[in-house]
């Protein structure tokens, strides 16, 4: 069973930067054919943002408020995924979750419990 753990979420000031991590288990490759690892953000009631994602050929897309300034990267034994956040924008406030997704489709897949962003003024 696959399973998403994000931890990394915080208080800080626009401007500031943090890591997200994302610990997947339950995972393979080989099992989700067409699947991406990504996050996206969502506050209770509001619209989900797919905010950035990663194919298992490793290209990488992201949503373009985010773009060029959030890096989305995983390591090599595909254990841990990573959103790192710089130049935060209070915009930028949001519950992020760390997903497996099939590419292209957001809601498609598993998610975690999520990680608070708090980005103030």
């Amino acid at each position: 069973k696959v399973q998403l753990v994000e931890s990394g979420g915080a208080s800080v000031q626009a401007g500031g930067s943090l890591r997200l991590s994302c610990a997947v288990s339950g995972y393979r490759r080989s099992d989700y054919s067409g699947y991406c690892l990504g996050w996206f953000r969502q506050n209770p009631g509001k619209k989900r943002e797919g905010v950035a994602d990663i194919d298992s050929d490793g290209s990488t897309s992201y949503a373009a408020s985010v773009k060029g300034r959030f890096t989305i990267s995983q390591d090599n034994t595909e254990n841990t995924l990573y959103l790192q956040m710089n130049r935060l924008k209070p915009e930028d406030s949001n519950m992020y979750y760390c997903t497996l997704h099939r590419c292209g489709v957001w809601n498609a897949g598993y998610w975690g419990q999520g990680t608070q962003v708090t980005v103030s003024s």
